[in-house]
């Protein structure tokens, strides 16, 4: 790739890859916090290589559906620009082979259940003992110590356990999640920050450390401004489904077609909207003229503009709002995105040539260097697609190799069989 091409839009694809290149990094991760932190410093440009299960592989390999021509597309999504090496590291020789991995690495990622590396012989002081340098990343569900520290965890699990639940709309079904993996995402990126953290230590002093990001760390993050507001001994906030505290109106409301979200945040905004909907008459009503008014009488603002807005499709009141300044958005269905002019004049969709799935698409890094994306260097690897290249380079020769392979110490599942994990289909 080039400093000139582009890819899905008007921003250029970087022909220098990320600072990280020249890193390399293992990735001893499953489901979606590890490998997205993988997948976070792959796309910085450093080599990822991703240590599997013999035969199963990550577990998101068989979260489908939903498939791209047959393969999970939650692991399509989550592992980009890694290698993919097929590892018993419990077996004795399997052992050596990671104690040479790690000597070789820069930084290990781990989410597996608190204690398996450790059982494994693969504890933080024994892999400071084979490489000091070394960046140690441990992700855990509630943290590293206290009564829970040693129990696995899943988003869900945390977004009931940190409150996150608690705030969702009553669907009239029990509670409700935030439908997208937002902690494991969210320690993943924690993850990243702390790993180049780490190694900018490393430059200063020479010797790598260990990151400890939690599910609970995060979540407690994005519920610290509730957390501290009750602390304070303020009441518990009411859930206003999509409006905001004391702004009205801030909400979804009904059209002929769908739905517009509405942000009329000031006075002059409020009068912009209700002139381009041609109520202006609807501020003079008793308990609308300011925003400390509407804000006591939510529902009955809502109610009002709801019957004005219901007269309108979705883009007709956009574009109406958009011309008179009034902040709005229809609201939309993910499969909308792909084809949406502005997703793709940001350049946040390229093509990752795959040899199972020839039209793959990605979400770039939601990152630009010097108003370019930065270059990907693989697709989602074949399951031990690269156990032996990864081998060769820790020096086993060819032979050494196949003993490995026949002993089933390692293995090359997807790259020999031509299968895929997923479903069954053939690879090819």
């Amino acid at each position: 790739m080039t400093a000139n091409s582009v890819n899905g839009g008007g921003i250029p694809v970087s022909a220098v890859p990320g600072s990280m290149h020249g890193l390399r990094v293992v990735e001893v991760g499953t489901s979606v916090a590890g490998p997205m932190c993988g997948q976070i410093l792959g796309d910085l440009g450093a080599e990822v290589i991703k240590v599997e299960r013999i035969g199963h592989g990550d577990d998101t390999r068989s979260w489908a559906p939903p498939f791209w021509d047959g393969v999970s597309t939650a692991f399509l999504g989550l592992n980009r620009n890694k290698r993919s090496l097929e590892l018993d590291f419990k077996e004795p020789r399997g052992a050596e082979i990671m104690d040479k991995l790690i000597r070789s690495a820069d930084v290990l990622i781990q989410n597996l259940r608190p204690g398996t590396l450790e059982k494994a012989g693969f504890s933080w002081e024994r892999m400071r003992e084979l490489n000091d340098r070394l960046v140690y990343a441990e992700m855990t569900g509630f943290g590293p110590a206290g009564p829970r520290a040693a129990e696995p965890a899943y988003d869900p699990l945390l977004q009931a356990y940190s409150g996150i639940v608690s705030m969702m709309p009553d669907t009239g079904q029990g509670p409700a999640r935030v439908p997208l993996s937002i902690l494991d995402k969210g320690t993943a990126f924690w993850g990243a920050i702390g790993i180049l953290d780490a190694l900018r230590r490393r430059d200063r002093d020479g010797v790598g450390s260990k990151v400890n990001v939690s599910l609970l760390n995060t979540a407690l993050d994005w519920v610290s401004i509730g957390m501290l507001g009750r602390m304070a001994g303020n009441a518990p906030a009411r859930n206003l489904g999509s409006g905001f505290p004391g702004v009205v109106p801030y909400g979804a409301f009904p059209t002929s077609d769908g739905h517009i979200f509405i942000s009329a945040g000031s006075q002059r905004l409020w009068l912009r909207l209700l002139d381009a909907l041609g109520v202006p008459e609807l501020d003079s009503r008793e308990g609308f003229g300011s925003n400390t008014d509407r804000a006591a009488n939510r529902a009955e603002v809502d109610t009002a503009l709801s019957e004005v807005t219901r007269a309108f499709t979705r883009d007709r009141i956009n574009e109406l709002l958009l011309a008179a300044g009034v902040p709005n958005s229809p609201v939309r269905s993910v499969g909308e995105l792909p084809d949406d002019p502005q997703v793709r004049a940001i350049g946040a969709l390229a093509p990752l040539p795959h040899p199972q799935v020839p039209g793959l698409t990605v979400v770039n890094l939601p990152v630009q260097v010097d108003g370019a994306n930065l270059p990907h260097q693989t697709p989602p690897p074949l399951l031990g697609a690269d156990t032996e290249s990864v081998l060769g380079s820790l020096g086993f020769e060819a032979d050494e190799i196949r003993g490995l392979l026949d002993a089933g110490v390692v293995a090359t599942t997807e790259a020999r069989a031509g299968r895929s994990v997923s479903d069954g289909t053939a690879v090819c």
